[in-house]
């Protein structure tokens, strides 16, 4: 599971983070200078064990203009969701720009959280729905899958330099587990990576793509019987270990 974010923060808009304006024990304008318990919270604990009561701690602090529960909530959800935007866009540079806008518009728009509702389902609806604006404003959302599929990098093969047996098995299931995943369908491919990389519940998986958590079930059901399919087809004897 990812671990929280516990380096140095990356470049943010000081225009727009309170982090980027909060430095030497100051606090920005209209923040409380007062730390409240779930803001002092470890960053490098990792994403999983934020539980629910954690999140909704956190929801209520930013709500009332908390820097350091931001913070704490940017650096427990950072690594996660890059890794969902990018595997989106596919490009880093521009992955790293939709979670920044993301985190600036939980932000701007923080008087308007409900701690009843998942603030981490929120980031991630907000990146997901950035990353398919871009997309339409680039070209047609099939073009784009059609690009991710052919571009995987390990979706190539393996390398072409000798490797000992095992490794060589370890890395062609590898490259065909990352090339079975990228050509699943997209809602299929989008809960998986959701619950299987990025540890989101059936409920908050069910928020970020706007479906029922029924219907998150069905695909996560679907794109798994795929894989094993595929995967049994590939090492016929490998499920049997």
């Amino acid at each position: 599971m990812a671990r929280g974010y516990a380096g140095p923060l990356p470049p943010l808009d000081p225009a727009r983070f309170p982090m980027s304006r909060r430095r030497r024990g100051s606090s920005s304008s209209g923040s409380p200078t007062s730390t409240s318990a779930s803001s002092r919270s470890d960053a490098s604990s990792s994403e999983s064990a934020a539980p629910d009561t954690q999140l909704a701690a956190w929801c209520t602090a930013i709500r009332e203009a908390d820097t350091r529960a931001f913070e704490a909530f940017f650096r427990a959800t950072h690594g996660g969701l890059t890794r969902f935007a990018d595997s989106l866009v596919r490009d880093s540079a521009v992955a790293a720009d939709l979670v920044q806008e993301a985190y600036a518009r939980l932000w701007e728009r923080r008087a308007d959280l409900d701690p009843a509702r998942s603030i981490k389902a929120l980031v991630y609806r907000t990146v997901r729905n950035l990353a398919y604006n871009r997309a339409r404003d680039r070209r047609t959302r099939a073009d784009l899958l059609a690009e991710h599929a052919a571009g995987t990098p390990l979706a190539t093969g393996v390398s072409e330099t000798p490797l000992p047996d095992a490794e060589t098995d370890a890395k062609a299931l590898d490259a065909r587990l990352q090339a079975w995943i990228a050509a699943l369908p997209d809602r299929q491919r989008e809960a998986l990576t959701l619950s299987r990389f990025d540890g989101l519940s059936h409920a908050e998986i069910a928020d970020v793509m706007g479906v029922s958590p029924r219907t998150v079930n069905n695909h996560l059901v679907q794109a798994l019987r795929t894989l094993r399919d595929r995967l049994h087809h590939f090492a016929p004897n490998l499920l049997n270990r």
